[in-house]
């Protein structure tokens, strides 16, 4: 039998992630109502209420080949995986308006962040994700760098990464990036330092 406990936290997170989408929806609409899409191409728009903290995000752009490491103040949960959960989830917002720095396909999106370990965390994003991402070494290593950086920045703890498509193992992001294996986060920091140092 299911302990209570575990019950009550699945759904709390069930309820957390529907409210978000409704956020993002409603945000979305709005924006493309206003025709105000394109403003928040490179900044993340914190929600306006609760206290905001800086968090840092690790932000590609393609027309230099670059990540750019970015200060923005937002509130977030106290919860480690609803914290890890929001930040990714406005990280791919960013890349999903138009014009984005780094565009990825229309309904790109994040369905979940597990901590498997206190080390361990794996990133599953959704199949629109994968099937729609361009391809190309550089284009791919860009994304997996944005994700694992961003996320290593503001989560403390987190060694080791693993990328799922749709809640299953994938060979490759969009047929470079290979998502076989568990990605170090010292190896993809000293990537990530390599894209910032040809600024």
């Amino acid at each position: 039998m299911i302990p209570r406990n575990l019950l009550f936290s699945v759904a709390i997170m069930f309820l957390v992630s529907v409210a978000m989408g409704v956020y993002v929806w409603r945000t979305r609409s709005h924006d493309v109502a206003l025709g105000t899409g394109a403003a928040a191409s490179t900044h993340v728009t914190p929600p306006a209420s609760g206290p905001a903290e800086q968090v840092t995000f690790y932000v590609a752009y393609d027309d230099r080949d670059v990540l750019r490491k970015e200060s923005v103040g937002m509130p977030l949960p106290s919860q480690r995986q609803q914290r890890a959960e929001e930040l990714l989830r406005a990280l791919i917002s960013i890349y999903t308006v138009k014009p984005s720095p780094h565009p990825l396909g229309a309904g790109s999106e994040l369905r979940n962040i597990y901590f498997v370990d206190p080390d361990l965390a794996v990133i599953d994003v959704n199949e629109t994700f994968a099937d729609a991402h361009p391809s190309g070494v550089l284009e791919e290593d860009l994304t997996v760098a944005s994700l694992i950086e961003t996320l290593a920045a503001n989560t403390p703890g987190v060694a080791r990464v693993k990328i799922l498509v749709d809640g299953k193992p994938r060979e490759t992001l969009a047929g470079h990036a290979d998502l076989t294996d568990f990605y170090d986060v010292a190896a993809i920091h000293e990537l990530a330092g390599e894209l910032q140092a040809t600024q």
